[in-house]
């Protein structure tokens, strides 16, 4: 009877275990989830920003321009004959008045030599005219020749002067021939290639053209732009346009700055009716041969002066898309919004805002890849932002300074941005050592 009764005592003891110890494990389990979501809530990540503010910026534009000498020559053949010889080296700086090319003067000596033949002759003549004059003068007094005979003797001396100086003009014609068979440099530069060689026969006719020299030392920019721009320009400036003699930057055509700046000369006042452009020239010196002629080029300039813009570093900037250009906003509520702004022109490494912000607000410079992580509308914690040294040697190799997927540069905390601690949840977990994605 014992062994029966005590049984189902056993199981109610074993049953009551059980339910207990799955009571104490559901309750460990559920604090366990508690604490492991708690931990698993990250801090809103830390995004450098820049307050706005209004400014008065110079609008600089950037336009197309070709390079030009600012003087050039073409040496042309002025008599026909044979070239004998060239007398300069092809790419050379050549002077005004040195010899370039020699070409055949027998003709024009033998020319030359008729020619003093002609004024000798015509000069005997001019005597004897002369003495018959002389002779017929008293004579006529005395009424010993009639006086046609006198009025005959003069004019046959006057027309042996000016037989002389006919023969004269046609010597001064030929010693000029003579002189053009030697073809000297019209002006100081550097000389081209030979366009013909020894040998070839040049025509004073056809002109024909035997080098090009220009003076490469200081060169003209002609530059294009739309009138609808120029006038848009001044009108955004309030119509207070920037003369002639501002400072002109040019860019090259590999993106490289020169380091010298030239001075815009004058903008023309004529539209073009076929393009609808107007045309500016500018002035750069160019002592190393950097510019050439023909070349094209970009220059930046500053054509008005904008009393109230918006500075942005380029980097806050994502250009081109589907909405146009776009920034990050910082709200109220400490949560980045997109926001389409629009550009007007660049200072530096800076964009000049003109329309899209206003003063007081936060634009995010910094941290964009810590957004990818994060889902949208999530809130940030935003830290003031400071331009990085350009000097910094560690900026090149830095993963913090390669661009992001908003076309940005994020920045490190040595560029004036606090970033958290490698491996926290802050800042995206990841281990030291490893590249953000």
């Amino acid at each position: 009877m014992r062994s029966a009764h005590s049984s189902p005592l056993s199981m109610t003891r074993i049953a009551a275990c059980t339910l207990m110890a799955v009571t104490l494990l559901s309750a460990c389990g559920k604090k366990d989830a508690e604490q492991g979501a708690a931990g698993a809530k990250m801090p809103p990540p830390q995004v450098g920003v820049i307050t706005t503010k209004f400014q008065s910026v110079a609008l600089e534009t950037e336009l197309p321009a070709r390079v030009e000498a600012i003087r050039t020559a073409e040496v042309r053949a002025r008599v026909n004959g044979v070239v004998l010889k060239r007398t300069f080296t092809e790419g050379s700086i050549v002077k005004q008045g040195q010899s370039l090319y020699q070409i055949d003067p027998a003709p024009y000596q033998a020319e030359l030599n008729a020619a003093q033949a002609s004024v000798g002759r015509a000069q005997a003549n001019l005597t004897a005219a002369s003495a018959i004059v002389d002779r017929y003068k008293p004579l006529v007094e005395a009424n010993a020749i009639s006086k046609q005979e006198y009025t005959n003797a003069v004019a046959s001396a006057e027309q042996a002067r000016a037989d002389v100086r006919s023969a004269q003009a046609q010597l001064k014609i030929s010693q000029i021939n003579v002189g053009y068979s030697n073809v000297y440099a019209p002006i100081s530069g550097r000389i081209g290639r030979a366009l013909v060689t020894e040998g070839a026969l040049v025509s004073a006719a056809e002109a024909t053209q035997l080098a090009l020299i220009q003076q490469t030392d200081s060169m003209y920019l002609n530059i294009t732009q739309s009138a609808s721009e120029l006038q848009r320009l001044r009108k955004q400036a309030g119509n207070r346009g920037i003369d002639s003699a501002i400072p002109v930057t040019v860019i090259l055509d590999d993106g490289t700055v020169l380091s010298r700046q030239g001075k815009l000369l004058f903008s023309d006042v004529t539209v073009d009716p076929t393009s609808g452009q107007v045309t500016l020239r500018a002035q750069v010196p160019n002592p190393d041969n950097a510019l050439l002629p023909g070349q094209y080029v970009r220059v930046r300039l500053a054509q008005a002066e904008l009393p109230s813009g918006i500075l942005v570093p380029q980097q806050a900037v994502t250009r081109g898309g589907q909405t146009g250009d776009t920034l990050m906003v910082i709200g109220a509520d400490n949560k980045p919004t997109p926001r389409t702004v629009k550009i007007a022109s660049q200072e530096g490494s800076n964009w000049v805002v003109t329309d899209g912000l206003k003063e007081g607000e936060r634009v995010m410079v910094d941290g964009f890849q810590k957004l990818q992580m994060m889902p949208p509308g999530t809130p940030v914690q935003p830290v003031a932002w400071t331009a990085p040294n350009a000097a910094a040697p560690a900026a090149a190799g830095n993963p913090a300074q390669q661009p992001n997927a908003a076309g940005a540069t994020a920045t490190n905390a040595a560029a004036g941005s606090r970033t958290p601690d490698a491996g926290s949840p802050a800042a995206g977990a990841t281990t030291p050592g490893q590249s953000r994605q």
